[in-house]
């Protein structure tokens, strides 16, 4: 302990718009003393997104507020998403040499890395907290093997934390149900910088960015917002417009990637071109302005941990509809209230939430101020006093 402070080293992959902000706030904290060791500076340096399938450099302050370091990455082909795409072994000597209280790592355990970081701290006696923002077993392709596989061997991956750190109420049982104790597992709320998304939607001029999009002022508009890959499921959004059939509504796509192509082509085949529109990659500063300026977001992912575009969506004032494989349902959206919850691919029952609540202008604006409400109990502060508890309890036991 350093002068009543907790020194704690947080290892992360790279940069990303979300992290930024609760790193500023921990640094500011009374009991934290916060060095942030980077594997990587993806996103914010420019750089390819596979993703999105085109280059990415965040256009929202990254490094700026708080300690830092970039471990060099000594990996013959780096990158993000390969398991030996970051091998950063000056880890070890960061953690062995650098007197912390205890390793925060957010680098998931399908990286080297993190393997380099677990071990430096289980060897050192540093207390270590990781984590996954994963709500249930299912990898993403749904291949058994994988599952079995996890089903061997997460119980002992995750025994090795001091305290197991995850999102949402999901995380909790999902790794309790891997048999980890509950007192060793803490909720720390994903949270995005709510503050910001507030005061940056208040400014949004929504006929302004309507005539951009050649949206008349008072259309219904529909937004999806997400890479265009096949687990975010797309098409289902598409199809469920289409069969919803709202007068005058409009389907916009917020985001990129290779379905793209498939997205446009269906539809003209199915008639309702004109009456979607893609915006292509957005950066992070212009999306408040997308979330604000629609009526509705619709979430169709049939894997996603958490999804913070549901936070985002509902500090805009914008309605959500997500899947029943969103993380966040399980503590942001609760179904009639302050959103909508459907089966996975089943796009009739999408487009029966479209047809009910779309034309419904007083239903959405009561779910515009309950979505408001709920968010101001799920925010970067609250998760930050969850890591500070989850340090006093791990360090004091």
């Amino acid at each position: 302990m350093n002068n009543s402070k907790y020194k704690v080293l947080i290892i992360a992959s790279h940069p990303v718009p979300y992290s930024a902000p609760l790193f500023r706030l921990m640094a500011q904290h009374p009991k934290l003393d916060i060095l942030v060791a980077y594997c990587s500076l993806q996103g914010a340096e420019p750089g390819l997104d596979s993703g999105f399938g085109v280059e990415v450099a965040w256009d929202v302050p990254l490094l700026d507020g708080y300690h830092w370091v970039q471990i060099p990455n000594q990996s013959p082909q780096p990158g993000l998403g390969r398991f030996f795409g970051l091998i950063n072994l000056d880890l070890w000597k960061q953690i062995r040499t650098g007197g912390f209280d205890a390793v925060v790592a957010y680098t998931g355990y399908a990286y080297a890395s993190f393997w380099v970081a677990a071990t430096a701290a289980k060897s050192s006696g540093t207390a270590l907290l990781f984590g996954t923002d994963a709500h249930e077993l299912s990898p993403r392709d749904r291949t058994t093997w994988k599952e079995n596989l996890k089903k061997l061997l997460l119980p002992w991956i995750f025994g090795l934390a001091d305290t197991v750190i995850v999102p949402s109420s999901g995380g909790v049982k999902y790794i309790n149900s891997l048999g980890i104790p509950e007192q060793r597992i803490k909720l720390t709320p994903y949270a995005v910088n709510n503050e910001w998304w507030i005061a940056q939607a208040k400014q949004v001029n929504r006929a302004e960015v309507r005539q951009k999009w050649n949206i008349p002022e008072h259309s219904p508009v529909i937004l999806f917002c997400a890479k265009l890959q096949p687990w975010k499921r797309p098409q289902d959004a598409l199809r469920a417009f289409a069969k919803a059939n709202v007068s005058e509504s409009y389907l916009v796509f917020a985001g990129e990637g290779p379905l793209r192509s498939e997205l446009e082509v269906e539809a003209k085949a199915l008639g309702i071109a004109e009456r979607i529109r893609f915006l292509g990659f957005v950066n992070q500063s212009q999306l408040p302005s997308v979330y604000r300026t629609a009526d509705l977001f619709v979430f169709s992912s049939e894997y996603e941990p958490f999804g913070v575009v549901v936070n985002e969506a509902m500090l805009c004032g914008c309605p959500v509809v997500v899947s029943d494989r969103i993380g966040a349902r399980h503590d942001l959206v609760q179904h009639g209230e302050t959103g909508f919850v459907y089966s996975c691919g089943d796009v009739d029952a999408l487009a029966k939430i479209l047809q009910v609540v779309l034309p419904d202008s007083e239903c959405l604006h009561k779910m515009s101020v309950a979505a408001a409400e709920r968010m101001k109990t799920w925010s970067p502060q609250q998760n930050i006093e969850s890591l500070v508890q989850a340090l006093e309890k791990t360090l004091t036991s």
